[in-house]
């Protein structure tokens, strides 16, 4: 299809109409499915971070873009203002996390990163509780899968963003189990980080977790029931806990089971 009638398109352009300007991704390892993530058991057990993308800037929105047949261009654009609100997401996230943001930029390089690193600095004043530290992004991927235990809350632009929460995701062992947020002044949307699979709809074999772990975040971000997304949560982790598994995830000496029972059983859990 031609760019325009692209979903991407259409994502983006829903992204920017409703100012959701703020993408939350968690990826946390459980105990459980450590043998399901590529790395070594020692190097993945305890990771749990959580990336903070810009959403509605960078370079995925940049004027001037375009292309003929012998050029093609696009445009890297942040304002202070933007760079602004999305330090202060991640500053007061890992307030109620481990107390540690690392931004993430390219700033040996490029000048809109010597910008982001310059405001994401001056906004850590006024969080003195918080330990901030800087990578570049190439230094940044390399850490992501040699000491991913190091990071806590990681903050980054739109595109840096895009590749390196796809590269946290693989640390889980599944894209099936994480959920994402993306946050504005004024609305949010909740869904998990992969797309849609046709090729194996009706088929029984999707992984819901990630879908239901979006739904406890909505009831943590936008409703504040933590409670509510609490008892999700931990039956999520109860449903693991006891062996079962769709089999994106199965393993020797689990249960094996459907789309459709891997949601009821969390439901039971919950009830």
């Amino acid at each position: 299809l031609p760019r325009e009638l692209k979903p991407e398109t259409g994502l983006l352009k829903i992204r920017k109409e409703l100012g959701t300007y703020a993408k939350l991704r968690p990826a946390a390892v459980y105990d459980e499915l450590l043998e399901a993530s590529p790395l070594k058991p020692e190097i993945a057990k305890g990771v749990d971070l959580l990336i903070v993308r810009e959403l509605t800037g960078g370079i995925y929105f940049g004027e001037p873009r375009g292309r003929d047949e012998n050029r093609g261009y696009n445009t890297m654009v942040y304002t202070k203002p933007e760079i602004e609100r999305i330090a202060k997401v991640a500053f007061e996230s890992a307030r109620k996390r481990r107390g540690k943001v690392t931004s993430v930029d390219k700033a040996n390089v490029l000048e809109v990163s010597q910008l982001w690193r310059e405001t994401v600095t001056e906004v850590a004043k006024n969080y003195p509780d918080v330990t901030l530290e800087h990578l570049y992004v190439d230094n940044a991927a390399m850490q992501l899968v040699t000491n991913p235990k190091q990071f806590d809350v990681v903050v980054t632009g739109n595109i840096f963003g895009d590749i390196l929460s796809d590269e946290a995701s693989v640390l889980t062992g599944s894209i099936g189990l994480l959920p994402s947020a993306s946050l504005g002044d004024k609305y949010a949307i909740y869904e998990p980080i992969h797309g849609s699979a046709p090729d194996i709809a009706g088929k029984g074999i999707a992984n819901p977790i990630a879908t239901i772990l979006s739904a406890a975040m909505m009831l943590r971000f936008t409703f504040d029931l933590d409670r509510e997304a609490d008892a999700i949560e931990e039956a999520v982790q109860r449903v693991l806990r006891d062996g079962y598994r769709t089999i994106d995830i199965m393993s020797e000496g689990s249960i094996q089971i459907n789309t459709r029972e891997m949601g009821d059983r969390i439901c039971a859990y919950i009830q």
